[in-house]
C-alpha cells in the first residue's frame, strides 16, 4: 500500500509543479506586455522589465499554488482515472479514504514548500524588484542608507527617514541650495502625508541661512510643493504583501506602538498563515471532482473546470480580505473563511463518493 500511497503522492506533485510553472509562464507574460508600457521611462529598459518580471516570479507562484494544486491534482488523478488505475486501485480493495490521506500528504508536502517560498523567497525578491524598478523609472534615488534614503529634488536635496504605508512618512530632512550651491534653507518635519497634490509637512522647524545670520521658526503645518512624488516612498515603504510572516509581526507591534492602523498588515499576516493550506484544501476540493463527478471525463474538461473552481476561489478570497477592511471584520475571519467554506463544500462532495 505505500507503494501506491508514494504513486499517487508523487503524481499530484508532478501535476501540480507541471501545471504552476505553466501558469507562472502565462502570468508572466501577461504581467510582462503590461510592464511594457513602462519601457523608456527614466532608465527602465526592457531588460530591466525582464529583470522585474524574473524577480516577482517567487511571489507570483505564492499567489498561483493553490490554483495549480486544484488543476494539478485533477490532470495527475485524471490521468489515472482515465487509465483505469484509480478503478484498479479502489478494486483491490484501496478505499477512497485511503486514496484521499495519501493525495493529502502530497498536498502537505506542496503547502511547506508554499510557506517557504512565501516566508524566505518572495518578500526578498519582491521588495527588490519593486525598489530596482521604481529606482530605474524615477532615476532619482541617489543614496539608500540605514537611515533612510536620499532624493534629489531640483536644487533641494531631501533625506526620509521612515516611509510608511499611505503616502506618509516620518522624520524629512530638506536642504535648499541656491545657484552657486551654498545652502540656504534647511528644512526638518516630524510627519509628512501627501495630499491633493502636494506634501503636507507637520511639527516643521525650518532653519534660513541669511546673509549676517541665521532666521529660525517653527510651524504646526506647512505646505511643501515639490515633483517628489509618493510612488518613490513606495520603494522603502512598508508593503504588507512584501513582508514574511515574522516581519508583518513586528511591523505590527512597531504600528501598535505608535497609535497607527494595523488592519491592512494583520489581514496579510493570517492570508501569508492561512494561504499555504489552502492549497491542501484546494487538493482535497479535487479528489471528488476525479473520483464522482468527472472520473470518467477528459483533461481538457478537467483542465476547464479546475480553473473555472481556480478563478471563483481567487475571487472570493480578494473579495473577502476587502470586505474585511471595509466592515472592519476579523483579520483571520477574512483571511480563512474562502478557504473553511471551500473546505466544507469539498467535504459534502467526498460524502458523496
Amino acid at each position: 500500500m505505500k507503494t501506491l500511497d508514494r504513486y499517487l503522492a508523487v503524481h499530484v506533485i508532478w501535476g501540480t509543479l507541471l501545471t504552476l510553472c505553466v501558469l507562472l509562464a502565462l502570468f508572466t507574460f501577461i504581467a510582462l506586455v503590461d510592464e511594457l508600457g513602462d519601457v523608456g521611462k527614466g532608465d527602465y529598459t526592457v531588460v530591466r522589465a525582464f529583470e522585474y518580471m524574473t524577480l516577482t516570479l517567487p511571489q507570483r507562484a505564492f499567489l498561483l499554488f493553490p490554483f495549480a494544486a486544484l488543476v494539478g491534482t485533477l490532470i495527475g488523478l485524471g490521468t489515472l482515472s482515465s487509465s483505469s488505475e484509480l478503478t484498479v486501485m479502489r478494486a483491490s480493495g484501496m478505499s477512497a479514504a485511503r486514496i484521499s490521506g495519501a493525495v493529502l500528504s502530497a498536498g502537505l508536502v506542496l503547502a511547506i514548500l508554499s510557506m517557504l517560498i512565501g516566508e524566505f523567497l518572495a518578500p526578498f525578491t519582491e521588495r527588490l524588484a519593486n525598489e530596482r524598478r521604481s529606482v530605474a523609472i524615477s532615476s532619482r534615488i541617489d543614496v539608500k542608507t540605514n537611515y533612510g534614503f536620499w532624493v534629489r529634488d531640483g536644487s533641494s536635496f531631501v533625506n526620509i527617514r521612515q516611509a510608511l504605508p499611505d503616502n506618509r512618512a516620518k522624520k524629512i530632512y530638506i536642504y535648499e541650495f541656491d545657484a552657486v550651491n551654498q545652502l540656504r534653507v534647511a528644512t526638518y518635519a516630524a510627519k509628512a502625508r501627501y495630499e491633493d497634490g502636494h506634501w503636507i509637512l507637520e511639527n516643521v522647524r525650518q532653519s534660513s541661512i541669511l546673509e549676517h545670520r541665521v532666521r529660525s521658526q517653527e510651524m504646526e503645518q506647512a505646505v511643501w510643493e515639490s515633483t517628489f512624488k509618493p510612488d518613490l516612498v513606495d520603494v522603502v515603504a512598508v508593503k504588507p504583501e512584501s513582508l514574511s510572516v515574522t516581519g508583518l509581526y513586528r511591523y505590527m507591534n512597531y504600528l501598535r506602538k505608535n497609535g497607527l492602523s494595523t488592519a491592512r498588515f494583520e489581514l496579510a499576516f493570517w492570508t501569508k498563515i492561512v494561504y499555504p493550506f489552502a492549497t491542501v484544501v484546494m487538493i482535497f476540493f479535487a479528489l471528488p471532482i476525479v473520483l464522482g463527478i468527472l472520473g470518467s471525463a477528459g483533461v481538457g474538461q478537467r483542465i476547464l473546470v479546475g480553473s473555472l473552481v481556480g478563478m471563483v476561489f481567487h475571487v472570493v478570497n480578494q473579495i473577502s480580505g476587502n470586505i474585511g477592511l471595509v466592515y472592519g471584520l476579523s483579520p483571520f475571519f477574512s483571511a480563512a473563511i474562502p478557504t473553511l467554506v471551500f473546505f466544507a463544500i469539498g467535504v459534502a462532495m467526498m460524502r458523496r463518493v
